[in-house]
């Protein structure tokens, strides 16, 4: 622990996290209190147990919109409940030691997801600027825009703007010791303040008089409920450990353990949940301004989580003063930054934008596993098509046939193979270069297959291994298990 240092940036993270929780409960559709509970959850259990000590942990928009859905379809009651229980399974994933494999999903599926998640976030809590309240999906409230503005309350409009457009400008400004003010909590205090002074008559954050834990209620139907608790808990632990993959990209400390990570996410979660708190991942914004406010230990995230516990049980009356539309417009500007151009153009550089906004449109337009489902299946099939994309070529000439084949020989290129070799006239002989740097059983089974029939033609086949030996080892009935290692490697 070093105070000097850990306190000060542990005050800088819960200025930073109020707002965001709060704005996060309320696109939830979950009571305000929820998202307090679990950031109090996220910066203490969490923070006490974390494998990725600079990285802070709280209720995150990037589950926003399942929450969101899984409150109007199974209520508060069960959600809380959905969210203890997959807490439980990130404990038994932990423990299994799987967090690395969480990582295998492509940049561009994660992205594109965080991104389809904003673009609701911001239709969603456009509504609530305009002094409305959400519609059912993206779409509808994307549509519905036109009839709100016909209705518009003047008063949440100002509120919900003036906060946007403090954000824009505040995160725009050079002046290091401005800077160093969140911006969030600026643009809360600043809206708030307005409408105060003002004597707005708008919606304010209810919370309630008195705390009683949430009565977990047992779902009338356990095969959506299971669905639910594998959807939170998986979307939970890949948000949670790619930030703290991105945590240590900004700071020279101790590296991040994620099974570790993945465990003790997994007890704040048990512990929101029980507690009747939102689930929690690690924050990509609450993280960096971690590390910005010059934090070095676990107990950043820790005292962040205590001094929000101290806010609720001394300062409600505080919080209750707060604008919807303040918190709205928060949410408004969160969800437009999800949709990252710096991403875009590095996908666009590596040939993967397309799975990006596949998914997006896939995550607005249907739902939020239908998009996932489908920029995983579009990953898929443009890895199927690099795997198929084997060299072939040939000549005839000196009376033979002169065919080279490189690159990596699979399944997915048995197609093309077999089309080019069945273009050979039977009868004739013919000299096959294979310089491949893997061949699968698939494979060998078209190219020995085609030769045993061209040879029963007449043709004689001769393959020559300029690479490495693939196809003789498997002929011979001991077939290689693997891509042979680099000199260095196997030293």
């Amino acid at each position: 622990m070093n105070l000097r240092r850990d306190l000060p940036a542990s005050l800088v993270v819960f200025l930073v996290a109020v707002p965001l929780s709060l704005g996060i409960a309320l696109a939830s559709g979950a009571p305000i209190i929820a998202g307090l509970i679990g950031a109090v959850a996220g910066g203490i259990v969490t923070g006490l147990l974390a494998g990725s000590p600079l990285q802070v942990s709280g209720p995150a928009a990037g589950l926003t919109v399942v929450v969101a859905g899984l409150v109007a379809k199974f209520g508060w009651e069960t959600m809380c409940l959905i969210t203890a229980c997959a807490g439980a399974l990130q404990l038994l994933l932990g423990w299994f030691k799987v967090a690395r494999g969480a990582l295998i999903i492509a940049p561009s599926v994660v992205h594109g997801m965080l991104a389809g998640i904003g673009i609701s976030i911001a239709l969603a809590q456009m509504h609530v600027v305009l002094g409305g309240s959400p519609q059912s999906s993206p779409v509808v409230n994307l549509l519905g825009i036109p009839k709100q503005l016909g209705i518009l309350n003047t008063q949440a409009a100002i509120l919900g703007f003036l906060t946007i457009a403090i954000l824009v400008v505040w995160k725009k400004l050079k002046v290091p010791s401005l800077k160093a003010i969140p911006g969030p909590l600026v643009a809360v205090v600043v809206g708030t303040v307005a409408s105060l002074l003002m004597k707005m008559d708008v919606k304010r954050v209810d919370l309630p008089e008195t705390f009683e834990l949430t009565k977990l209620a047992p779902p009338a139907e356990w095969g959506p409920f299971i669905t639910a608790v594998l959807t939170v808990a998986i979307i939970a632990s890949i948000e949670s450990l790619l930030c703290a993959v991105a945590t240590d990209k900004l700071h020279s400390g101790v590296r991040s353990n994620l099974d570790k990570e993945l465990r003790a996410q997994g007890a704040g979660n048990v512990v929101s949940g029980l507690l009747g708190g939102l689930p929690i991942t690690g924050v990509i914004v609450r993280s960096s301004a971690n590390i910005i406010a010059g934090a070095v230990s676990r107990w950043s995230a820790i005292f962040h989580g205590v001094w929000i516990l101290l806010f609720v049980l001394f300062a409600s009356k505080v919080i209750e003063s707060i604008p919807l539309a303040v918190l709205a417009g928060l949410l408004v500007h969160v969800g437009i930054n999800l949709v990252n151009l710096h991403h875009i153009k590095e996908l666009t550089k590596h040939n993967e934008v397309f799975i990006y906004w596949a998914t997006v449109l896939g995550v607005t337009c249907v739902n939020l596993l239908a998009g996932v489902g489908i920029g995983l299946g579009l990953s898929v099939f443009f890895l199927l098509r690099r795997l198929s994309n084997t060299s072939v070529k040939m000549e005839q000439r000196d009376g033979k046939w002169h065919v080279q084949i490189g690159g990596t020989l699979t399944f997915a290129s048995v197609p093309r193979l077999n089309g080019e070799l069945s273009t050979i006239p039977p009868g004739h002989n013919v000299d096959i270069d294979l310089a491949v740097d893997f061949i699968d059983h698939a494979a060998f089974e078209a190219l020995h297959g085609w030769r045993e029939n061209h040879e029963k033609t007449g043709g004689h086949v001769d393959i020559d291994e300029t690479h490495e030996e693939w196809y003789t080892p498997a002929k011979n009935g001991t077939p290689r298990q693997g891509k042979s290692l680099p000199a260095a490697a196997k030293a």
